[in-house]
């Protein structure tokens, strides 16, 4: 049964006379008569009593399948067990087992409902034995595996569920309940009433459900007031509240119901302060002839967006889970499916998003009960495959609305478990209590004390580099102790850290720490012992680095064998710090053209990152910069102590450099001292030591005074013009030193070339844009090909190939991330492309990694915005191959 606010609305139209035996005891034509006119009204528990009632006076054996249907509906799974076994028991009197066969399924999930789920787990497989219905059989196969992993489920002893308590919980359900940010208020949706609601003549036209307010006090949550009509509206079944993550917009739904079936539902949401609430605006964008319900505020692709339920047309199952790009004054964009990661032939309901985190509860993932609560984790791209939250989140039963607080640590679930404290009207599994969800809060710090191994001496003046290992390590935090040697920090858990202890002319020593499996807080105590007698440089986040031995040939930006030392350096440290993001800025000296001095240092910063991505370090880990003479070299200590005419801090400006001659030896090393390539750490550790052999290595560069350097005459410089008796410092008129080399360009010619490029565009089927009349200021890639066949390929073989593009939009082209299969390794340049301007993306196949023939997707996801959808624009190229052994 698909479950919403008013499952439990069998409780709501029942009959008095199902409370209370009759005088006169009616006929078994008039009981069936009766219980037809219950059933056709949704009146389900009117109906079931009614049926029971024919059977104890028949025995008529075509009520069993009845009866069983009924009491599945109502969630009474103790009755649906009993009933479903007797339909399904083949015997003389019962000639209608083999037609009531596609029942096994009911009969499984009761079992399963019950604990028992052995039992279960048999009648599942029956089932799939036999089964037609394609749907029921996958859902019998994933309720299977439910119950496998129910039997070796554990509690999780950091977590405690108790019931919320007899003021707000009744006989009947309650739902949605969602706590304030301050962790004192709770709204929730009821029907506050222990005592059957009758609806007819002699009723109140005041029965629907309605959105309440309760303050947590010292005994636990209080007696609750219900809103104002601002918000429940009467006539109308008010539900499903939850709040936005600042506190100061409620999202609630408002329903129609017939009999027990929910027929309308749409979000609305209202904006207060102070717990005062305004009138309700239906939301635009999200709502239509379908189910809207369950919203939740989250955030996708740096925007707002609202998660919410539907039964839509176009989704995978009854009810899926979408979202809606909030546009700003209450507009939202089309919805979105979430996709068959979230989204399952069965239902999924009650989203609730947290720091990137997606709970939400499904009957179509592998569950220990009916609605369990699972979680998807969204890495900027896509949603982790869903995990089970366990015991003792999720029971035997339904369990939704699963919600935490902005720590971490509080929260509320709902659900139907027969636990201490729940109250239902009918049998124990009939009805929705809310319960508090608490968290242990485990703490975990580490104390680190740095000591000299020879002296025993406490050592002061220490870095501390803590790393978090993992498929990607990363530093977390770095801190250098001047006046003592200790480092204090606190710890995630479920991590798995090193402590990297490290000082000038020390041996780094190292602690490791892992918090994973932590049940109680916990200080780690380290202890690092640093060897005296290694020569070091420490070098600090965004303070450059030379590195001496990058050179290039006259007016060109290859790199030359000697830069391959200073490169490899770089490599081994960027392998060593994983996460570190560093600048390789490139530098000329102030002869030439300005224009051409910075495309020249610009393409020489590319070829040294090329060098390096090319060994495999990630692009988006080097920044390239090309600043040509704009910073001239400020003299340091170590150039001082080797050039006696230079003073420490001096800006080596070209009116500097000019006022050395007629010494042209000084005049030639000055220049040369700015033509340098450099790095900076901008991200990662704060800073890193590099030991006495890198230092040689990066550091038997031959700049000295004696006489001009031999290997790079005028390295950076255009080669001279015509007029070569001007002066070092004479200018033209057009800028510094002499024009830059080749001819003008015809703009005329290159808007028409690029004006013919766009109107020839095809946009490809497997573009987000295929279909878009209006691609003006939208970048777009044309392809030479988007699908290439590799052929037939031996398993064991490594193919590649290169996919060409042109950017044939008016607008820069700009590549955020490239998606490919474990199979598959990539590589592409540039990652922005202006328009009329070429790109290629490089895919290399392991065929080790697949079994069978298939087509692989190359998925390249742009940081440019399509703003009729507001989403990233999307991409894709295929190759595809015939496996063979």
């Amino acid at each position: 049964m698909k479950n919403h606010i008013l499952i439990s609305m069998l409780f709501l139209m029942a009959s008095l006379s199902a409370l209370a035996q009759p005088i006169n005891r009616p006929t078994y034509a008039a009981l069936l008569k009766s219980a037809e006119e219950e059933l056709e009204k949704k009146q389900f528990l009117n109906a079931y009593e009614k049926y029971s009632e024919a059977y104890e006076e028949s025995k008529d054996p075509d009520l069993i399948i009845l009866m069983a249907d009924l009491a599945f509906k109502l969630r009474d799974y103790k009755n649906s067990e009993k009933w479903y076994q007797r339909a399904l028991k083949k015997s003389k009197k019962n000639k209608n087992a083999e037609k009531w066969e596609d029942k096994r399924f009911e009969l499984a999930r009761s079992l399963k409902m019950n604990e028992k789920y052995d039992e279960a787990i048999e009648e599942f497989d029956k089932y799939i034995a036999g089964a037609i219905d394609p749907v029921r059989k996958e859902l019998a196969e994933s309720e299977k595996i439910g119950c496998e992993f129910a039997r070796v489920a554990k509690e999780d002893e950091t977590v405690s569920v108790t019931n919320a308590g007899k003021e707000v919980n009744t006989k009947i359900s309650e739902y949605s309940a969602f706590l304030t940010n301050d962790n004192k208020e709770m709204y929730y949706a009821s029907l506050n009433s222990d005592e059957v609601i009758v609806v007819g003549k002699d009723s109140s036209d005041d029965y629907q459900s309605k959105i309440y307010k309760s303050i947590r006090g010292e005994k636990g949550w209080e007696k609750p007031t219900p809103l104002d009509e601002a918000i429940n509206r009467p006539g109308f079944f008010n539900a499903n509240v939850t709040l936005s993550p600042d506190g100061k917009r409620m999202f609630f739904c408002r329903e129609q119901i017939e009999g027990d079936v929910l027929v309308e539902s749409k979000i609305w949401m209202s904006e207060g302060n102070g717990g005062s609430w305004g009138a309700a605006n239906e939301l635009a964008g999200v709502n239509g002839n379908f189910i809207a319900k369950s919203p939740s505020v989250g955030e996708l692709f740096g925007k707002e967006v609202l998660f919410f339920v539907s039964d839509m047309e176009g989704g995978s199952g009854g009810y899926d889970i979408y979202y809606a790009t909030y546009k700003g004054a209450g507009q939202y964009g089309d919805p979105v499916n979430l996709g068959p990661q979230i989204n399952t032939v069965g239902n999924e309901d009650t989203p609730f998003y947290r720091d990137g985190i997606l709970y939400f509860s499904s009957e179509g993932h592998p569950g220990i009960g009916g609605y369990d609560v699972f979680m998807s984790t969204w890495n900027g791209t896509r949603w982790s495959k869903p995990q089970n939250m366990g015991k003792p989140y999720n029971s035997s039963v339904d369990d939704l609305y699963f919600m935490l607080d902005k720590e971490g640590y509080h929260g509320f679930v709902v659900s139907n478990r027969p636990a201490e404290g729940a109250r239902s009207l009918h049998s124990k599994t009939c009805c929705n209590d809310i319960y508090n969800v608490s968290l242990k809060k485990i703490e975990a710090t580490v104390t680190a004390l740095a000591y000299d191994s020879e002296t025993k001496e406490p050592l002061n003046g220490v870095t501390f580099e803590l790393i978090q290992l993992g498929d990607t390590p990363k530093t977390v935090d770095s801190k250098t102790n001047g006046s003592s040697n200790n480092y204090d920090t606190p710890l995630e858990l479920d991590r798995t850290y090193i402590i990297v202890a490290s000082a000038e002319n020390y041996e780094n020593d190292t602690f490791a720490v892992n918090t994973v499996g932590l049940f109680d807080s916990k200080n780690f105590p380290a202890k690092l012992n640093l060897k005296p007698g290694r020569i070091t440089k420490k070098i600090v986040r965004n303070e450059p680095f030379v590195l001496e031995n990058i050179l290039y040939d006259f007016d060109d930006d290859k790199i030359t064998l000697p830069a391959e030392g200073d490169l490899q350096v770089i490599y081994d440290l960027m392998n060593k710090y994983p996460d570190m993001v560093i600048e390789l800025s490139s530098h000329t000296d102030a002869r030439g053209n300005d224009e051409y001095n910075r495309n020249l240092s610009q393409r020489r910063a590319e070829s040294a990152r090329r060098w390096l991505t090319n060994k495999g370090i990630a692009r988006t880990r080097i920044q390239a910069k090309g600043y040509g003479e704009t910073q001239p070299k400020t003299v340091d200590a170590k150039t001082a102590k080797k050039f006696a005419w230079l003073k420490e801090g001096q800006v080596l400006t070209e009116e500097y450099i000019n006022s050395l001659l007629p010494d042209s030896v000084r005049f030639e090393a000055a220049h040369q001292l700015n033509r340098r390539t450099e790095f900076k750490i901008l991200e990662g550790p704060t800073s890193i030591t590099i030991e006495e052999e890198q230092l040689i290595q990066i550091g038997n560069r031959k700049v000295d005074g004696s006489a001009p350097p031999k290997t790079e005459p005028n390295k950076d410089e255009k080669k001279p013009a015509p007029n070569n008796n001007r002066k070092p410092n004479q200018r033209n008129k057009k800028g510094k030193g002499n024009d830059s080399p080749g001819g003008d360009s015809i703009p005329g010619f290159i808007q028409l070339e690029k004006a013919m490029m766009k109107d020839s565009a095809k946009i490809h089927p497997l573009s987000s844009l295929y279909g878009k009349k209006d691609l003006k200021g939208l970048p777009i890639m044309q392809f030479d090909e988007r699908i290439y066949d590799m052929g037939k390929v031996k398993k064991g073989e490594i193919k590649e190939h290169t996919f060409n593009y042109t950017n044939v939009g008016d607008v820069a082209l700009d590549i955020d991330l490239i998606s490919v299969c474990e199979c598959t390794t990539y590589e592409f340049a540039p990652s922005v492309v202006q328009p009329g301007g070429k790109g290629w993306i490089k895919v290399l196949f392991d065929s080790n990694k697949k079994d069978e023939s298939d087509t692989s997707d190359v998925d390249i996801y742009l940081k440019n915005i399509d703003p009729e959808i507001d989403a990233p624009i999307f991409e894709r190229v295929q190759f595809k191959y015939e496996l063979v052994q």
